[in-house]
């Protein structure tokens, strides 16, 4: 066998390639972008004795269903997915993290996520992508990143450039939990809001919109009042801020995120929930939780020390 290929039978809804991102590119307009459950972008990789930023595919709701061609080679899937294996006329249901050895001709067909939004898939190698900045990953409302900024396509062909000798077969026992609670510090703009409106915002729920992408989270919900100005001069977001624009409204700036916005920011989601966060599918309801920095801090290395130790146990 001359090379060794995926051939995209199905592309699935939203299918990229993702690395860790981009880092010290806001001046230029450029977002992080990268997986957006970084946890579980990294067990993949650690599962299939991959360096921690080797690309991956990140698939939304539905992934893609893929026909391999080439050597053996090891492969594994992360999150809360249904996916099946088909070698030769047989069928076998996957098991989420646990690695599996894929022989030419196999079929790889990624159903669905389970209540969650995103899943990934590892090969033991390396995916043939281009690089811009850094990162492979893909930002499709930009257009950079591998894949020419695009999405899996109907019969595309994937090259691997390298496939790892490592075989040995791999498995955790990893439940993706889920929270009760958003926790969120607050914004910049937080005393731009009535009290009844930040009341509101941390006691009523909201419902994830499903104009919701890789860019931000839309909610709905109860409006949120401003009583000083709906519009601001443009100022630099980061991921997880909450904007609310005039409508009252709030969006959770989320991976893809523009890099400036003009309307007043009432929260930031804390990065020690964020993994959890992204995976709420639209119509889900969410409630949030004020914190103080100094918290949210603590939270943050909880949170690094948990997914190192998971990932130092495979």
């Amino acid at each position: 066998m001359s090379e060794n290929i995926f051939k995209v039978i199905r592309p699935g809804i939203n299918t990229t390639f993702q690395d860790k991102g981009r880092s010290n590119l806001y001046h230029l307009g450029i977002p992080f972008s990268g997986a957006m459950d970084n946890r579980n972008y990294l067990l993949a990789n650690k599962l299939v004795g991959n360096d921690l930023n080797n690309p991956v595919l990140e698939f939304a709701f539905q992934g893609p269903l893929l026909k391999y061609s080439g050597e053996k080679i090891n492969l594994v899937i992360t999150g809360d997915v249904s996916f099946k294996i088909k070698h030769n006329d047989n069928e076998i249901e996957g098991n989420c993290y646990e690695t599996y050895e894929i022989h030419n001709e196999d079929e790889i067909d990624i159903l669905s996520t389970n209540k969650s939004v995103y899943g990934y898939l590892s090969i033991a190698g390396s995916f043939d992508v281009s690089y811009q900045w850094g990162s492979c990953s893909t930002n499709t409302k930009s257009n950079i990143g591998a894949n020419n900024g695009l999405k899996l396509q109907d019969n595309q062909i994937i090259k691997i450039s390298k496939i790892s000798n490592n075989f040995s077969k791999k498995k955790i026992n990893y439940i993706n939990s889920k929270i009760e609670k958003i926790r969120v510090i607050k914004g910049t703009n937080f005393d731009y809001f009535s009290k009844t409106a930040i009341s509101n915002f941390f006691e009523k729920e909201f419902k994830v919109s499903k104009l919701s992408d890789r860019m931000g989270m839309r909610l709905e919900g109860v409006k949120l009042e401003n009583i000083k100005t709906s519009n601001i001069k443009s100022e630099g977001l980061i991921k997880g801020v909450i904007q609310v624009p005039g409508d009252g409204n709030p969006i959770i700036m989320l991976s893809d995120h523009g890099t400036i916005g003009g309307y007043p920011k009432i929260g930031v989601i804390i990065s020690a929930d964020y993994d959890r966060l992204v995976q709420i599918p639209p119509g889900s309801n969410i409630k949030f939780q004020q914190v103080e920095l100094s918290d949210a801090e603590t939270l943050y290395k909880m949170y690094e020390m948990n997914t190192h130790n998971l990932i130092s146990q495979i």
